[in-house]
């Protein structure tokens, strides 16, 4: 054999052994992600008929502290929670800490020249996958993002970089769920119901929760319930009514508001 042959033949055999190492990482890989969608595929049934608690204090309110959110979602875990809905990526790596329970992410974040506030642009979505919660909600509204982007264009773009992420819509009316339905996002929710220009006159419990009722008839997908679901009774209903699952923050989470109502009571 010349040393040319043998050249070749080595190469040949180094070219194979790395061709199957490549293989097997990939496969070991694809073995991985399928456990851990199953993984997370199980801990999301169990949200089923069940409460998510929102735990959540924006910069100005006294509660704003990661390291108070991860003991307010231990006290939502020991309550009876399922599930935990979270803002920004230092709150939801601090919950994570502290439960291990399914996680609604977002990020809140102002933007000048748009309306959306909730997971607004590419940048949050970034930043919530670098703790990746399990689940991550983003404004499905009619308006347009910082950027000009509509919502079909942003959850096409947020789909193609992360297409194994689950995704949550949060809508102000019913067209704006139909039409999240129709783009593929995996749940549904009634979160900005009444707190747009859309649905400003609009309560998500009137005539017994007439708008829920409609979409959980009209999507595919399931419906979390959330958006001023204040009271157990409202909670109990809305899973009598459907929803998948419902959501409860400021009427368990935020002793400022809690307190006001009592006090505003004395008053009079």
């Amino acid at each position: 054999m010349t040393f040319l042959n043998k050249f070749i033949s080595k190469s040949s055999i180094k070219m194979k052994i790395i061709g199957d190492t490549f293989k097997d990482r990939t496969k070991k890989h694809s073995i991985l992600c399928r456990n851990e969608a199953t993984m997370n595929e199980e801990k999301i049934e169990q949200l089923n008929g069940k409460l998510i608690v929102s735990c959540q204090a924006l910069p100005h309110e006294p509660l704003h502290s990661s390291f108070i959110m991860g003991r307010m979602a231990l006290a939502a875990m020991e309550g009876g929670a399922y599930g935990i809905r979270a803002n920004t990526k230092e709150d939801i790596e601090e919950i994570q800490t502290k439960v291990d329970l399914p996680i609604i992410g977002i990020v809140k974040r102002d933007y000048p020249d748009s309306q959306v506030y909730i997971t607004p642009t590419i940048k949050e979505i970034d930043e919530l996958m670098e703790v990746k919660p399990e689940i991550i909600a983003v404004d499905a509204t009619g308006a347009l993002r910082p950027d000009g982007a509509t919502v079909d264009a942003f959850f096409e773009q947020i789909k193609k970089k992360y297409p194994h992420q689950l995704w949550m819509a949060d809508c102000s009316t019913i067209e704006e769920a139909l039409h999240a339905d129709e783009l593929g996002f995996d749940f549904i929710g009634t979160t900005l119901v009444g707190y747009t220009e859309q649905s400003k006159n609009d309560q998500i419990e009137e005539n017994d929760f007439l708008i829920l009722r409609e979409i959980i008839d009209k999507v595919s997908h399931k419906v979390i319930a959330e958006g001023n679901i204040d009271t157990p009774e409202k909670a109990k209903r809305v899973i009598e009514l459907g929803a998948f699952s419902v959501v409860v923050g400021s009427s368990i989470t935020r002793p400022q508001l809690i307190t006001k109502k009592f006090a505003e009571i004395l008053e009079h």
